[in-house]
């Protein structure tokens, strides 16, 4: 079966200022690199779906819901905090991000694709059950985790965050679920200063200190993240995949490179074939360094695609 690539114009349309870090152009790097790279004719494309309010409402309170749709301006840039703002166009963006993990979910569930990668913007998961932050407005990875449990009838899933950054608010709205199994790798102490104190059970934090490189992540992953996930025993697996880990990344100080992203997805895949049906849902998050971004997220691509 192939992989699914899900995106949506809309993605390019959201546009939070002429020098901010979450621009179009990471879509864009990401397309060229993949056409470049010649695995394009490989992938099943589809146009992402807009999430509905219900498929939002299970893990965001629908009030919350509401009143981000209704927050964004006709015209201009509005900050929602320092980092995050929104434009005309943002909530459309946002819809399609959710809505393209959700749309990979069914896809991967009912058996037409093995999995799937969402190349979306905004990213996702810093979003925490009511509120917006760092970049993220709704929380893509949560959506489409809580899809398959509550539409799919799935009874334990994991999500695997390997983001640079902490993802607070996939672990606000899970923390204490049975269901879910979150484990994740971040820089610490770095933004959002979350994650390495007193998590909830289901979460496996991997804090690392700035100067970490391939050797340390891969031991982590090895060590820690596999036995976790064989013995939670998962159903599926939703990836929150972030490039800004690359050493080319000046957003934050870790040192992988395109190989350590190769290793992890298909230490990931052959565990999801292993124990999962090989089901995967990924959806792309953070990485700001465009050339890095764009040869990471290729090569994660071309190992699920097993080429």
């Amino acid at each position: 079966m192939a992989t699914a690539f899900i995106t949506h114009p809309d993605c390019w349309m959201h546009n939070m200022g002429a020098m901010h870090p979450e621009c179009p152009d990471r879509l864009s790097a990401i397309q060229d690199r993949l056409i470049a790279s010649g695995i394009d004719s490989f992938l099943s494309f589809y146009d992402a779906p807009q999430a509905s309010i219900e498929q939002l409402s299970r893990v965001h309170p629908s009030q919350h819901v509401e009143d981000l749709i209704h927050c964004a301006p006709e015209r201009g840039i509005k900050h929602i905090d320092a980092d995050t703002a929104m434009c005309p166009h943002t909530i459309r963006a946002a819809l399609r991000a959710a809505g393209a993990g959700v749309m990979a979910t069914d896809l991967v569930m009912r058996g037409e694709v093995q999995n799937a990668f969402c190349a979306v913007r905004p990213p996702g998961h810093h979003a925490e059950r009511a509120r917006a932050m760092g970049f993220c407005f709704f929380n893509n990875i949560a959506v489409a985790a809580a899809h398959a449990l509550e539409q799919h009838g799935l009874k334990r899933v994991a999500v695997v965050d390997f983001d640079v950054h902490h993802g607070n608010g996939t672990e606000n709205i899970f923390a204490g679920d049975p269901r879910v199994l979150m484990v994740s790798f971040f820089q610490h102490p770095f933004y959002p200063y979350s994650g390495a104190d007193n998590p909830a059970s289901n979460m496996v934090n991997v804090p690392v200190p700035a100067g970490t490189r391939g050797e340390g992540f891969r031991n982590l992953v090895t060590d820690i993240w596999l036995p976790a996930l064989a013995e939670f025993a998962p159903e599926a697996l939703f990836i929150s995949a972030g490039f800004d880990a690359h050493y080319e990344d000046d957003m934050a100080s870790l040192g992988l490179v395109e190989a350590d992203y190769s290793w992890v997805t298909l230490q990931l895949r052959q565990f999801a074939e292993a124990h999962c049906g090989g089901r995967i849902v990924s959806i792309l998050e953070g990485g700001y360094a465009l050339s890095a971004l764009a040869r990471s997220a290729v090569a994660h691509i071309k190992v699920l695609a097993d080429l």
